[in-house]
């Protein structure tokens, strides 16, 4: 038996597999819209044979986005084009997540592959960005403007709003994003919440927005569906939010509800120094399963089947998530149960191509 193609049972929905496409930012959408591109994108990974399809970080609101080619679920016009989306997902027996997220002090940047520099609030294609101090992510550039109180409660309720058109799409998995340096991520860690206030300072004020989101979001996500938090497990940086800190938080999702903590690392200060390495994040995941007692996703060079059958066995996490190697091979699932020996259902109309 491959534990990499067990299923998995969280609330009323079931993974056929453990595989999961991690979300990935494909920077091609106009106004926040969904279009062929994210359709053959993500629905070529349930194609493949994934258990759980992501989209990529799905911007709450306008200002909330990393780019002008981002991704959005703030207006209820785009629940069309992410149904077509669900639909073909559900229809290949994969499960359909969505990543809500908030881009904080690294929003309004260029598209990667156009400079991915920063864009003025004053130029036509930027906007004003926000976070919890007035401190920028690169020395040298505009620092974003401090939340107030009506700032947050404008982020609690847009991260709210996002979750009732993710369930009106047909989304069976909602993830709130904590991690990569963006809003949530920059509330936690001390290096970047410079705040005196009820929401900095201390463990307990820095970790208040995230827990009130995920108050927020459970009002109006359905019971019976799982709630995904991903974090960044470590700053790798000295001074920074720590793997203790991460186990502290994940007690306090898991008190709350959360069925499952995603754990990637980084992205909150450009000069952290990351020892990266086949699955190099991996150990996080193990250390927070096994301590706060909650179900955990692996990610981070995550690549070849017999690695991500070892995760599993060995009690490291309950999930892996593969971004990079699902660009290179959309049909990863399908190789890794020929490679491990596992029963896998192909799609009727690829299985003349299948190796014997």
């Amino acid at each position: 038996m491959s534990l990499l193609f067990s299923e998995l049972i969280l609330k009323s929905v079931t993974l056929k597999n453990r595989i999961v496409v991690s979300p990935m930012c494909q920077y091609s959408s106009e106004d926040g819209f969904a279009n062929d591109w994210h359709l053959v994108h993500l629905g070529s990974r349930a194609v493949g044979g994934a258990g759980l399809i992501f989209t990529e970080a799905t911007a709450v609101s306008p200002e909330g986005r990393i780019s002008p080619g981002d991704l959005g679920i703030w207006k209820d016009e785009h629940l069309d084009g992410l149904r077509r989306i669900t639909r073909f997902i559900d229809r290949q027996g994969g499960v359909a997540g969505i990543q809500l997220a908030h881009a904080g002090r690294k929003a309004s940047h260029q598209i990667p592959w156009a400079g991915n520099d920063l864009i003025p609030a004053d130029h036509p294609d930027g906007w004003e960005r926000v976070a919890p101090s007035a401190v920028p992510f690169k020395a040298g550039t505009v620092a974003p403007t401090e939340l107030d109180d009506a700032g947050l409660a404008k982020v609690r309720a847009d991260f709210k709003a996002a979750a009732q058109r993710a369930a009106e799409a047909g989304f069976r998995v909602v993830e709130i994003h904590a991690a990569h340096g963006y809003l949530l991520h920059e509330f936690l860690s001390p290096l970047s919440n410079h705040r005196t206030d009820a929401y900095g300072g201390s463990f307990d004020n820095r970790v208040r927005l995230v827990l009130e989101i995920v108050d927020a979001v459970k009002t109006v996500w359905p019971a019976d569906l799982p709630l995904f938090v991903r974090i960044s497990a470590t700053d790798w940086t000295d001074g920074g939010w720590t793997i203790d800190d991460s186990v502290a938080l994940a007690k306090l999702l898991n008190e709350k509800g959360v069925d499952v903590v995603d754990c990637s690392t980084g992205g909150n200060v450009p000069q952290a120094s990351i020892p990266v390495g086949p699955g190099y994040q991996v150990a996080f995941a193990e250390r927070i399963r096994a301590e706060a007692g909650i179900a955990t996703g692996a990610v981070g060079l995550i690549t070849s089947p017999e690695q991500a059958e070892a995760i599993l066995a060995g009690g490291q996490a309950d999930l892996v998530l593969l971004a990079r190697e699902f660009l290179r091979n959309p049909y990863f699932p399908m190789q890794a149960a020929q490679t491990l020996g596992a029963g896998h259902a192909w799609p009727v109309q690829y299985i003349r191509g299948k190796q014997r």
